[in-house]
């Protein structure tokens, strides 16, 4: 199978479930909800070694926030609830609250329970919050320097799906790199989904437990590895490809990461140099979801 000449292997991205918290951040201006949003989604690229993954879900217009502000939707994820509620509380806390300007919402829908992280960080106001009423939602008020610090008191957490991915190959580093920032692009048009590694591109794609040191959950993965494919006798690279760049997806549930997947692969594939479309699979040993390429199309 080929989109626009490139080939889509016959193969599947391996992905597991995780808890995901979805959560609206606003303030005065579109730049500051932009700084905190990106505060508070801050070192979790992945849980292999962050403490969540996180990162910023789409911008939202002031005609649509119960605040009438300009905001960003934010993801945070992670595969405990007790290890979620204090990334919640500590990001938002620390994140946020510290932000100028800003206002906390929740913004995930359907749900599966509730957090009380507005209501536990009412507390910073030392008995001079205040509880509102907005767009029929329970905040409290926390008074701060530069005026109130507003948050919903309780945010939403559900039962989602993280490593969704896939893999370009292209002729060099550059047009795989530029392929992964066009796939990254398309797929923040997805709502429901993020890509929290740097700019949404994986430099460093690894694999589930190493060759060669038993103290290490996770390594690289030699086999996609560009400067190692003279060297390892089971690569998977071709010759004609030099540049690789991975592309991993967040979601609330899976239709959202297919859709991401399918709208990223396209994007990448317009590309002049790429070659073809991959995905990490480590025979179950990730996750329990199978997501086809060829199947996305």
């Amino acid at each position: 199978m080929q989109i626009n000449g490139v080939d889509i292997k016959d193969t599947y991205a391996e992905a597991f479930g995780i808890k995901v918290s979805r959560l609206l951040v606003t303030a005065a201006t579109k730049k500051l909800a932009k700084i905190a949003a990106t505060e508070a989604t801050g070192y979790a690229t992945s849980v292999i070694g962050c403490p969540a993954e996180a990162g910023i879900d789409g911008y939202v217009p002031p005609t649509e926030t119960p605040d009438g502000r300009p905001g960003y939707n934010i993801m945070i994820c992670n595969s405990s609830k007790k290890q979620l509620d204090h990334e919640l509380l500590e990001r938002v806390g620390m994140g946020i609250l510290t932000a100028a300007t800003t206002a906390v919402f929740n913004a995930l829908e359907d749900e599966d329970e509730k957090l009380k992280i507005g209501f536990k960080l009412k507390f910073f106001g030392d008995g001079y919050e205040k509880e509102l009423e907005i767009d029929n939602r329970t905040i409290y008020s926390i008074p701060i320097m530069s005026g109130d610090f507003l948050v919903e008191s309780e945010l939403g957490i559900k039962d989602g799906v993280a490593g969704g991915n896939f893999f370009i190959l292209a002729n060099s580093q550059m047009e795989a790199l530029i392929a992964a920032e066009a796939a990254v692009d398309a797929i923040h048009a997805v709502p429901g989904t993020i890509t929290p590694f740097p700019g949404g591109v994986v430099a460093s794609g690894s694999k589930v437990g190493c060759n060669n040191y038993n103290f290490l959950n996770a390594s690289t993965n030699e086999k996609m590895c560009v400067t190692l494919k003279e060297e390892v006798v089971e690569t998977e690279i071709r010759d004609d490809v030099h540049g690789i760049y991975e592309i991993v997806i967040d979601g609330v549930n899976e239709e959202q990461i297919r859709k991401a997947m399918s709208e990223g692969i396209k994007a990448a594939c317009t590309i002049s140099g790429v070659r073809e479309i991959s995905a990490g699979n480590y025979g179950g040993s990730l996750g329990a979801y199978k997501i086809n390429l060829r199947d996305l199309f």
